[in-house]
């Protein structure tokens, strides 16, 4: 399978669109979602405090997304690097946030919270080694309206915890995907009508966005992960039920 997609009503649990949805599949950066899962639980039991400052030279600096690696400054607070994580899928920011909860603590998460093949497997690398985990991380469509819809109602880990996730990913600014049908300014964080909260992912052959998309009719929860070369056909294709997902929440 190259595809795994869902597309639910947040509120009720009505089935919009479904293929494959149970298809497990590479997910790239998607699953930092459940990184950033772990890091608000740290903060709300206090064995991390918003106060503390996370300096980038305790891991080896990665590129390609994010901004950190671009910047002069080399420490930031905690709720920084991860909003960094949230808006620019940073992944040195990523890499810091692990090393200084421990991998182990995030792969936790999603077993207790009832996921199976949803996990982030390993760090961000530049290069791939063949001792390392084969992928970043792997997913199902099904697990991550899961995962939505429980972020969506306050009860994803805590009312707490869904709530500081939700917060950071508010500003996600990668709408090359599904949201790129809703018209929104990826840039500003949108207070109209339609409102998207998402996250996306992307590897050589790997193309997947998830989110919840808020309209005046309804929420909508999205998950659309592709593990196809054909990236022009799979954005196509991704921007179609976009439009799809727009005329839902309308």
């Amino acid at each position: 399978m190259t595809w795994s997609v869902l597309v639910v009503d947040a509120g009720t649990d009505e089935v919009l669109a479904a293929e494959t949805p149970d298809a497990v599949l590479r997910t790239a950066s998607v699953a930092k979602v459940l990184l950033l899962s772990a890091l608000a639980e740290a903060l709300e039991a206090g064995t991390v405090t918003a106060s503390e400052v996370l300096d980038r030279s305790v891991t080896p600096r990665v590129a390609d997304s994010g901004l950190w690696h671009r910047l002069d400054v080399a420490a930031l607070p905690v709720g920084d690097v991860a909003t960094l994580v949230g808006t620019v899928s940073d992944n040195w920011a990523t890499n810091v946030l692990v090393e200084r909860l421990g991998l182990g603590v995030v792969q936790a998460v999603g077993p207790r919270e009832g996921l199976g093949a949803t996990q982030l497997w390993d760090v961000v690398r530049d290069d791939r080694g063949p001792a390392d985990p084969p992928t970043l991380s792997t997913g199902t469509a099904s697990e991550w309206v899961s995962v939505l819809t429980r972020l969506h109602r306050g009860t994803w880990v805590s009312p707490a915890v869904s709530a500081r996730v939700l917060g950071w990913l508010a500003g996600g600014a990668d709408h090359s995907m599904v949201a790129g049908a809703l018209g929104l300014d990826p840039l500003v964080v949108p207070d109209g009508p339609v409102r998207v909260v998402s996250k996306t992912g992307t590897d050589d052959g790997v193309r997947c966005d998830v989110g919840l998309v808020t309209g005046p009719g309804r929420t909508v929860a999205y998950a659309v992960l592709a593990n196809d070369g054909d990236v022009t056909a799979t954005l196509a294709r991704m921007r179609g039920l976009g439009d799809r997902v727009r005329a839902w929440v309308s």
